[in-house]
């Protein structure tokens, strides 16, 4: 069921290292990608599958991991991700993605869930740094980074507290919690 996927999906930070992940099943993510939906079908966006060292190296120094947990800088060596997707948007073809990275992206974490993997999406990326050691064009924007592994953590889903605060935290055994607002408070009833 879709919903049991969804559950899964949450956004992990930490990985079993020594799990790799194949150029191939890279490639089997990125093909339901490009199958998703896109906004006018201008199928703008393409897709670097990142599975070498030297590039997993790359992406890791140039992505900012959490912003909600200040005294944490990333996963420590053994808990790296086995690999990355960068999603671009090819502005030869279209200046406006729309929402097509978003729908990518859900549907490349699903993907992985499904083989038992999981990984986080990030905005917070230096995508000039990215770009130049990658030689990328000028035609060629970076949107996002995926990061992909076989999970490492517990994130567990909570209640938002009433005052509001939706700050995902870790408890001392390493938990990873995660505050979602309720229904009630989602839906506008007009």
């Amino acid at each position: 069921m879709v919903k049991d996927l969804i559950l899964k999906n949450r956004t992990y930070r930490r990985f079993y290292q020594e799990h790799k992940i194949s150029k191939e099943e890279l490639l089997e993510f990125i093909d339901i990608a490009r199958i998703s939906s896109s906004g006018g079908n201008h199928q703008s966006l393409k897709y670097i599958p990142c599975y070498t060292e030297e590039h997993k190296a790359l992406i890791f120094n140039n992505i900012k991991w959490a912003g909600y947990l200040k005294d944490w800088d990333g996963p420590e060596e053994g808990e790296k991700p086995g690999a990355y997707i960068i999603v671009l948007q090819d502005k030869s073809i279209s200046n406006n993605c729309l929402w097509d990275h978003g729908i990518a992206a859900v549907n490349i974490l699903l993907s992985a869930v499904e083989k038992g993997l999981g990984g986080c999406m990030f905005g917070s990326v230096n995508r000039d740094q990215i770009s130049r050691s990658l030689n990328l064009g000028d035609n060629l924007e970076i949107l996002m980074v995926i990061a992909l592994g076989k999970p490492k953590e517990n994130v567990v889903l909570k209640d938002a507290e009433s005052d509001g605060d939706i700050n995902y935290y870790r408890d001392k055994e390493g938990n990873h919690y995660v505050p979602k607002r309720s229904l009630k408070e989602v839906v506008i009833d007009i």
